[in-house]
């Protein structure tokens, strides 16, 4: 836990990919960077180039954790099962650097806010599955994927569902939300401890939480990072994250 009152918490944001990373491709990562810094946290960029022992060593200075998005996808090996021919190729060094950060939150209690591939990330290090193609698997009319990104054409968005006794439902005030939507992937058994709080029309897993009190952690399937200007529920994900790393147990 930050122990200096004028010491914002230390939330670590691994780079979304290491290609990204190599070419200092920055256009999506400062989209968390400044989620975190304008919620009141110090964004602590992490290299998908750290060597074990580096990584350890940041991680034991942080206070919370956020897992961005990713144009990859987890290794379906990951959850033992084949892979889909609509599957992405995957990023080992973000999945190594995703399970470490997470061993490392669980372990400690440090508040963690998974976002996109961050829920999916998250739900797999936990023991759970995905839905590796979702136009092709779930057979839904709703347009979950941003097709038309390339060309100009604007994000799509749709309603969500979320559960009434839920940390995210007293976040949004409401059972309600609508969220902006870009992945071809999503939730399919959930991991250990993790609970399903919202989903859209069609059933895809849109939010999940996890059950003990002991670790705030939250992962959704949309994208707020790109909303804190413009939507409440967007900046309260990540204010309440920050607020909930100054009470995470203390770094030694």
């Amino acid at each position: 836990m930050t122990t200096a009152a004028d010491r914002k918490p230390r939330v670590g944001i691994p780079y979304r990919t290491q290609t990204e990373e190599l070419s200092n491709d920055r256009s999506a990562y400062e989209k968390y960077i400044l989620a975190v810094r304008e919620a009141g946290g110090n964004p602590v960029e992490i290299s998908l180039r750290c060597t074990a022992a580096d990584l350890d060593s940041i991680a034991r200075k942080l206070d919370a954790i956020v897992l961005p998005g990713s144009p990859a996808d987890v290794h379906p090996l990951l959850f033992k099962v084949g892979a889909h021919p609509d599957c992405a190729i995957s990023d080992p060094r973000r999945e190594a650097t995703d399970f470490a950060l997470l061993d490392h939150a669980l372990a400690m209690q440090l508040p963690v806010l998974a976002i996109c591939y961050g829920i999916q990330s998250l739900n797999v290090f936990l023991g759970g599955s995905l839905i590796q193609d979702i136009a092709s698997e779930a057979g839904t009319q709703i347009e979950h994927q941003w097709q038309g990104r390339s060309k100009g054409v604007p994000e799509p968005f749709h309603p969500i569902e979320i559960e009434a006794d839920s940390r995210l439902a007293r976040m949004a005030g409401s059972t309600e939300a609508l969220v902006n939507s870009s992945h071809h992937q999503s939730v399919l058994e959930t991991g250990r401890n993790l609970r399903v709080v919202a989903q859209a029309p069609d059933g895809v897993v849109e939010a999940v939480e996890w059950l003990p009190d002991t670790n705030w952690i939250l992962g959704v399937q949309w994208h707020p990072e790109r909303l804190t200007g413009t939507t409440p529920l967007a900046q309260a994900l990540f204010r309440e994250l920050v607020l909930a790393a100054w009470k995470a147990p203390v770094q030694i």
